[in-house]
């Protein structure tokens, strides 16, 4: 059965061009063609033999992904709706900003961590995508939009922490100067707080921004939105986060979801500003993205107004995050849900 060459970074590759008789810089012409010039046929790669791609296309095969749907915002944003080839889609998210075109990729197929304002909550989890299929939603889309990405966030359908491997490996690939150069510092991994693979992160001294989706600084609260809480509580994740920061010299960014009347108050302003006092953080504040089916309502402009300010004022940096998309099923599910449906 044929490869996903994608699947390979690239001393995997030179390991395994030694394996079938080729020498490593072969290796590294074929990782270019597929990276720097997004090719998506060994028989384009012009400067390798005819021996050696009649031997690629005998051992590997290219991802391609076909777009099952595409929705445009009026703000730019657009959403691909991506069929993986094996019956399963996944959704990606395209956002043009003033710096450059940003990302969003999913991680998995599906979700298990069971957030309760997440559209992919109730959505079966199927199964990790693979490092080659992660890489695959951004050549995907440069493709179709005939553009360059600068920025990527793993922020889409799935917990990266959870496909921990798999992501790390797309990583190394992305920021590649061989591959698609895009740097670290322009990557940005967002987990729910699984806390050992924090700490495993922040050991890989890859430079990427952590994201933590936060959402209230009170355990109680926050078990109650977000299951992982449970098992891994506010203090063992800030614990991991200053060890990030530690081993990194990185900031982390907090994901703080304002839902009405749920954590919005100046109360929980208070408590969010105590609980992170002296870190090297940042707080981005999101107007929540209202679901079918979910009792969770967005907070009003006044309370998201006043909730930045307090914590701006007690010296914690914090930003309402600006609303893209909210006209395309912004929500990260909300497009394959309705697909499911």
């Amino acid at each position: 059965m044929r490869e996903n060459i994608k699947d390979y970074n690239l001393e995997e590759l030179k390991e395994k061009f030694i394996e079938i008789g080729e020498k490593k810089y072969r290796a590294e012409q074929t990782f270019k063609w597929l990276y720097k010039e997004n090719i998506i046929d060994f028989n384009d790669m012009t400067n390798l033999s005819l021996d050696l791609r009649n031997k690629l296309n005998e051992l590997f095969y290219i991802p391609i992904f076909n777009i099952i749907k595409k929705q445009e915002s009026k703000d730019g944003t657009k959403k691909y709706l991506f069929d993986v080839g094996d019956g399963n889609a996944i959704e990606t998210v395209l956002m043009k900003y003033k710096y450059g075109y940003s990302i969003c990729v999913s991680s998995q197929i599906g979700c298990k961590m069971g957030c309760k304002f997440c559209a992919s909550t109730g959505i079966a989890f199927v199964r990790n995508l693979t490092a080659g299929e992660i890489v695959e939603q951004l050549q995907a889309v440069e493709r179709e939009e005939n553009i360059r990405i600068s920025n990527i966030v793993f922020m889409g359908i799935g917990e990266p922490l959870d496909n921990y491997d798999n992501v790390i490996k797309a990583i190394r690939i992305i920021n590649n100067d061989n591959g698609i150069a895009i740097g670290a510092r322009h990557i940005s991994i967002s987990t729910s707080g699984i806390v050992p693979k924090i700490y495993k992160l922040a050991d890989e001294k890859i430079q990427c921004t952590l994201s933590i989706s936060l959402h209230s600084p009170v355990d109680e609260k926050r078990s109650e939105l977000m299951p992982i809480n449970k098992v891994y509580n506010i203090e063992e994740l800030i614990k991991a986060c200053k060890y990030y920061i530690e081993k990194t010299n990185r900031r982390v960014s907090f994901e703080y979801a304002l839902a009405k009347e749920r954590n919005d108050n100046l109360d929980d302003a208070k408590k969010l500003v105590r609980l992170l006092k002296g870190m090297n953080c940042h707080v981005n504040l999101i107007p929540i993205n209202e679901v079918n089916n979910s009792d969770f309502r967005k907070s009003t402009n006044e309370n998201i107004i006043r909730f930045r300010d307090y914590l701006n004022s007690k010296g914690i940096v914090a930003t309402i995050r600006r609303e893209l998309g909210s006209d395309i099923d912004a929500a990260c599910g909300q497009l394959r849900r309705k697909n499911l449906n």
